[in-house]
């Protein structure tokens, strides 16, 4: 009777010992999760508010000039930060956005068949940026980090 003990032992003891260092390792497992903070947080759903309105109403104008008669083909960005093309506009030409959004970008490029050509942005009448173009068929753009 001991040798079919010792037979059952040596085949058996090397998968009996797995089956124990895998239990004594879940269990720390599940030990060192309990201590490191897995608790569940409380959540604050439904906290934001439900008006669209962020801010006062801010008008961004967009604004090309130059010489009477001059063509400009025009790009610029929405409050939404989508691109628009205008094409053979005649200058001087703007474009009034407004916006409950806290700031904006704003840019806006143009490029005429004159030598002279001028850009601005405002913002509640406020220059964020102007600039004038003095060339062949004059290219210009401005920019506004914050309008």
């Amino acid at each position: 009777m001991d040798r079919v003990v010792f037979r059952v032992l040596t085949r058996v003891w090397i998968p009996l010992i797995m089956v124990v260092v895998l239990v004594v390792a879940g269990f720390a497992v599940m030990r060192i999760r309990g201590i490191f903070g897995s608790h569940k947080l409380e959540t604050y759903a439904g906290s934001m508010s439900d008006d669209d309105v962020n801010s006062d109403p801010k008008h961004v104008t967009y604004e090309i000039f130059g010489p009477p008669g001059t063509i400009a083909d025009i790009n610029y960005i929405d409050q939404e930060g989508q691109p628009h093309q205008v094409n053979g506009a005649e200058v001087p030409w703007s474009f009034t956005i407004i916006t409950n959004a806290p700031s904006m970008t704003g840019n806006i490029l143009a490029q005429g068949n004159s030598n002279v050509l001028g850009c601005r942005i405002t913002a509640n009448g406020e220059v964020k940026d102007e600039r004038t173009s003095h060339e062949v068929n004059a290219y210009i753009y401005c920019f506004a980090k914050s309008a």
